[in-house]
């Protein structure tokens, strides 16, 4: 404004003038009126900003601020004339008043008159909510502190920072300058930033530090109710990753462990205000939400059970390969971002990689509708988890996805998402939050259901195999029949608790006897069944084919096809009543008489093939004869160092002629890998009595 008075004098002092000097003066007077009506482009002179007594109170630095892009090192001189300069305000940033889409080096000068008053502070101090990317602050031409730092070697905080407070010394007038780098722009990043975002404060240590600790507990406030939830998130990823390592089947476990154990790592880079650089948050931030999103999408296949299609699958995994280098190598040019060099390229690798992964991010889309075409029929937790993990990663994505170029498109629909759908004690519940926090119950639902079902499928496992050990132990009676003319002694150990070996000894008429042994291929409930089936076979079969090879080609003809893709192997001896014994082998390790292994002719096992053909071999056993009947599990007993019990060691153990329960323990203390079931014959004197040993505990599996 200017003086009317003023103007009145100068006119009386116009018309007093001579005639030839009122003319000049008129244009003066004119030229100095357009000057002050109109600014110039350059701006207006400095209005300081004059503080009353400021007391232990605090003082805005609203008002407008004396701006210039640029960078001269001289402009943090107090006597610096800027009266040329525009003027902003520090309620917004510099991209909202006149200077969109701007980066790099820029000043704010402010002018400060204080006038002292009772109670005026010895010191003063300043606290700066926020500024965009890096600043340096100057009290009179003195340097006062940073946040960050500048070019050569440019280095942002991590936004959101906490308020900076910097202490300015004694209590004068003086001029307040800060400069300020803006790093170059992201493809999400908005034209209207750069620079103040919220207005500093100026006051006593003591009203700065009280102010700061108001804003840092209001900030903690807003935050608790995320800060829970990211923490049950924690919970959840702990208790389905213990859960996984206990069963590495479970992939729908390890894939909800890696999708709930992400928070973690975005509050800590990007959530708890922690002085870490901008570049290197964001750029290690960017494989963690690749993490999330490539998990979220196999967590979605396996909860709607679409693991099974081979094709979706192969595409799933080329695809969540494509996206993770894209968005990995989108976090690399982040990182190095911040260094100021490359800028155009380094907007355009990021460009690119945008436009490569962002299509991508729709995928938890796709494959809900897969499922959803497929008619997919599960229990409710499992949609309602797949259904609230697809809401919370497509209203991330959709954010994302709007915030993309927003500064060439304009559009504001990231701003709603991300504003607040309401308050929980002072907590603003988003669209982001509300849909993490669903997700979360849907989890702890599916999870209750998961454990109940798992309970209850467990015991009925268990009761099948407490059924099938029942049944074993019918097929591997704890007593034996005698064996006319020799000592017998056996022992089982199955590796599991039901196992696949098996052996028979069955009178016949004449007083010849059938020792039957064998071993089916396998382990577990489900060779136990194929046991079954062979013991039953061999019971019926006895009397009709006494003779080994016959025996072996009816159960051969009566396997084929109903082993599932199994086999077994067996050997058949038919001890007559003097000292004749008749050999035939299916595939299986050959006898040891008196410590020498016995030489078979090969065959097939049982079950491979209906041409298979088998050959009988005779032996002659003598008064003080040892033989030795076993499966492979002793011979293929491993010890940690990964060596096999192997035929060296099996040699040297019968030609000590063990009974079958020491032959047993000797490969369990090696190392027991599979059933082992061992059978030994000792021909007697003439006249002496037979004997029959089974070891005591030979139903018991390895680790009981």
């Amino acid at each position: 404004m200017f003086d009317l008075s003023q103007q009145a004098r100068q006119g009386y002092a116009c018309r007093m003038l001579p005639r030839r000097t009122c003319f000049p003066w008129l244009v003066s007077i004119a030229i100095w009126l357009g000057c002050t009506a109109f600014p110039t482009a350059h701006g207006a002179p400095a209005a300081p900003l004059v503080v009353h007594g400021p007391g232990e109170g605090l003082v805005a630095l609203d008002g407008p601020w004396q701006f210039r892009a640029g960078d001269d090192p001289a402009w943090a001189a107090p006597g610096f004339d800027d009266a040329g300069w525009k003027q902003l305000t520090a309620d917004q940033p510099w991209g909202a008043q006149g200077y969109p889409s701007m980066e790099g080096m820029a000043w704010y000068r402010k002018h400060i008159t204080l006038e002292p008053g009772p109670g005026a502070p010895v010191d003063l101090a300043l606290l700066i909510p926020v500024i965009d990317d890096a600043y340096e602050l100057y009290w009179n031409g003195v340097f006062v502190g940073r946040n960050g730092t500048l070019p050569p070697h440019p280095l942002a905080m991590m936004i959101p920072q906490p308020a900076q407070t910097f202490g300015l010394g004694p209590a004068n007038s003086g001029v307040l300058a800060v400069r300020v780098w803006k790093a170059p722009l992201t493809s999400n990043d908005a034209a209207e930033i750069g620079g103040f975002e919220a207005v500093p404060v100026l006051g006593s240590g003591r009203s700065i530090a009280g102010r700061k600790a108001e804003m840092d507990l209001n900030w903690l406030r807003r935050h608790q109710f995320e800060f829970g939830l990211d923490s049950l998130y924690v919970l959840v990823a702990l208790l389905s990753a213990v859960s996984w390592m206990r069963d590495r089947r479970q992939w729908l476990l390890f894939w909800m462990a890696l999708y709930a154990s992400v928070p973690l790592v975005r509050l800590l880079l990007g959530g708890l205000r922690l002085p870490l650089a901008s570049n290197l948050a964001q750029g290690l931030l960017q494989p963690a939400i690749m993490l999330q999103d490539v998990s979220l999408w196999f967590l979605l296949l396996w909860l709607l059970h679409l693991e099974e299609s081979r094709r979706l699958m192969s595409s799933i995994r080329t695809l969540a390969m494509v996206f993770a280098v894209a968005f990995t190598l989108d976090g690399l040019v982040v990182l190095i971002w911040a260094l100021g060099s490359w800028t155009v390229p380094q907007q355009a690798a990021d460009a690119v990689l945008t436009i490569i992964f962002t299509p991508l991010e729709v995928m938890p889309l796709l494959i809900v509708a897969v499922a959803v075409l497929r008619r997919k029929r599960l229990e409710l937790s499992r949609w309602l988890v797949a259904i609230c993990a697809f809401l919370a990663e497509m209203t991330y994505v959709l954010r994302n996805l709007s915030g993309q170029f927003k500064r060439f498109t304009h559009w504001t629909l990231d701003d709603r998402i991300g504003m607040p759908l309401f308050t929980v004690n002072g907590n603003p519940i988003t669209t982001q939050i509300l849909a993490n926090a669903l997700l979360l119950l849907a989890i702890v639902y599916a999870v209750v259901r998961y454990s109940m079902d798992e309970h209850r499928r467990q015991a009925l496992l268990v009761q099948e195999f407490e059924n099938a050990r029942e049944v074993q132990q019918v097929l591997v009676p704890e007593t034996l029949p005698a064996v006319p003319g020799f000592t017998v002694t056996s022992a089982y150990r199955p590796a599991q608790q039901v196992g696949g070996d098996f052996f028979q000894i069955i009178p016949l008429e004449g007083g010849t006897t059938l020792v039957v042994l064998g071993d089916v291929s396998g382990k577990g409930l489900k060779a136990a069944m194929a046991v079954s089936l062979i013991v039953g076979a061999v019971r019926a079969l006895a009397d009709d084919y006494p003779a080994p090879a016959q025996l072996l080609a009816q159960l051969n003809r009566r396997l084929c096809g109903r082993l599932q893709g199994g086999f077994a192997t067996c050997i058949i001896a038919r001890i007559h009543r003097g000292s004749e014994c008749t050999l035939a082998s299916a595939g299986h390790p050959a006898p040891y008489l008196n410590g020498h292994e016995v030489e078979l002719p090969g065959a097939l096992p049982l079950g491979v093939s209906l041409a298979a053909v088998y050959e009988e071999c005779a032996l002659r056993l003598e008064a003080g004869d040892h033989f030795s009947l076993y499966t492979d599990g002793l011979l293929e007993a491993r010890n940690h160092a990964g060596e096999i019990y192997s035929f060296e060691r099996l040699e040297s153990l019968f030609a000590t002629y063990p009974d079958a329960s020491r032959a047993t323990e000797a490969a369990v203390d090696f190392g027991q890998d599979d059933d082992i079931t061992v059978l030994t014959l000792t021909r007697l004197d003439p006249g002496e009595e037979a004997s029959v040993r089974m070891a005591p505990n030979s139903l018991e599996p390895a680790d009981a």
